[in-house]
């Protein structure tokens, strides 16, 4: 069975399949890649919480920055959120983002209980 939270016309937040949980690519505000990194991971934060999983459950993310000239500053802030021995499997490229002020974006793939 597939579920689907906070379902919109383009997209669904969060969706939910045999142990699995598919986050929608999350953007956090701020005028710099830590405060925006910041807020993104927060979000991430409040939608596994949602979803009935956590940062410690967290298969695989896929990390987008505007400018890979931010790639050391956006990794201050990931390292210091991932819990220590649950490293996911992990990429992260250079891609224009849906807005010009925004400078990264994040989508998570977790297991939950």
């Amino acid at each position: 069975m597939i579920e689907r939270q906070d379902i919109g016309t383009r997209m669904s937040k969060i969706v939910k399949h045999n142990g699995t949980v598919y986050l929608c690519g999350q953007v956090g505000a701020g005028e710099t890649v830590t405060e925006q990194t910041q807020d993104c991971l927060a979000r991430v934060d409040a939608l596994l919480e949602k979803a009935g999983s956590s940062r410690e459950q967290i298969l695989q993310a896929v990390i987008w920055v505007a400018d890979m000239a931010d790639f050391a500053e956006m990794n201050a802030v990931w390292d210091a959120w991932v819990p220590e021995g649950h490293a996911p499997a992990r990429a992260c490229g250079e891609a224009k983002l849906a807005r010009p002020e925004l400078k990264v974006e994040v989508i998570v793939t977790a297991a939950y209980e």
